[in-house]
């Protein structure tokens, strides 16, 4: 079916489909079950398809006194992680007929330029991440309907929270490497003041106190490869016993210290293990490849839209944290001095 030069219109489709504008937009609006037929709905469907044809949002959002339109607030857009985040919120708001705004607040920089005038009156709602909590305030964001992610959620801002299991992973982190029999531990931590990071120290100190003789020393470094070099090159010059095992927060600060230990002339694994946290695809793209525990950040987007969608509507969101999975690959081995 030939596209017309102009923007084609609901009479347009509902002429295509042999229907009513009506039908047209009971199917459009999802709103066709029980009222016209299946075999109707995808005749509707596939009009609108053939036709290029797609609704007046700014009308129907003047009918329905909403803007339909989610901010999602991220720390930075440096890695795929936000970005997969990003796909899995906007897919499910698509949906639901809401679009999905990203607002980057990055780090050391400050909060992006607001763009809106108003948060109130252009937005439905926020899913923030804690990384980028400073944000919403110099956009008003937390007076909105607001779903938190990676967050506190006993001192959460939002109405609901969506987490990934972290503790777990960083718990399956520990294991592996106390299985594969390390006892000297260097733990390269985020610095940046947030409870997703905390969680990771946290948990770490935890896991490796329960077996007798661990120790763990900690370092911090930006989230980067050359903050990750320096402090890691630092860390491994100073005197006593070289930790067996490097526990990173972030899978490019495990690319920055495999730089740092190249430097020093030592070899992963054989020297030292190393481990990351995200399975970037950087992962794999170096050598070996990293040890590290799978996130899946469009399935954390979905959560967070589907917890903000039961916010707006006045239901529970659904609970329990999103389950993560340590990857084994070639940066761990049993420690040669076991």
């Amino acid at each position: 079916m030939a596209r017309s030069s102009t923007r084609p219109t609901s009479r347009d489709v509902a002429q295509a489909a042999g229907v009513s504008q009506a039908a047209v937009s009971l199917v459009l609006g999802d709103k066709w079950r029980g009222r016209v037929s299946e075999t109707t709905a995808e005749r509707v469907r596939e009009a609108a398809r053939d036709l290029g044809y797609r609704p007046n949002l700014a009308a129907r959002n003047l009918r329905l006194g909403r803007t339909r339109t989610v901010l999602l607030v991220v720390p930075a857009l440096t890695t795929e992680f936000f970005a997969g985040v990003y796909t899995g919120a906007a897919a499910v708001a698509a949906q639901h007929g809401f679009g999905v705004v990203l607002y980057p607040s990055p780090e050391g920089i400050g909060p992006a330029r607001n763009p809106f005038a108003s948060a109130q009156a252009a937005l439905d709602g926020v899913i923030a991440s804690s990384m980028a909590a400073d944000a919403l305030t110099a956009i008003r964001g937390d007076q909105l309907p607001l779903v938190m992610l990676d967050s506190d959620p006993e001192g959460s801002l939002g109405a609901a929270t969506v987490n990934l299991d972290i503790a777990d992973g960083v718990r399956q982190v520990a294991d592996h490497l106390l299985d594969l029999g390390h006892r000297r531990f260097l733990h390269l931590a985020a610095d940046i003041a947030s409870w997703t990071f905390e969680v990771r120290a946290r948990e770490l100190a935890a896991r490796l106190g329960t077996t007798p003789g661990t120790d763990l020393r900690t370092i911090h470094a930006p989230i980067s490869i050359e903050g990750a070099l320096r402090a890691t090159e630092t860390a491994l010059a100073a005197p006593g016993p070289r930790p067996t095992a490097l526990v990173c927060d972030d899978d490019k600060l495990a690319a920055g210290a495999y730089k740092a230990l190249r430097r020093l002339g030592l070899r992963v694994p054989d020297d030292i293990s190393v481990t990351g946290l995200d399975d970037l695809a950087l992962a794999t793209a170096i050598d070996p490849e990293l040890t590290t525990v799978r996130l899946d950040a469009e399935l954390f987007g979905e959560r967070g839209m589907q917890a903000l969608l039961a916010v707006l509507e006045g239901r529970e969101p659904g609970g329990g944290d999103i389950p993560v999975q340590l990857v084994v690959r070639g940066s761990t081995a049993p420690p040669r001095d076991r």
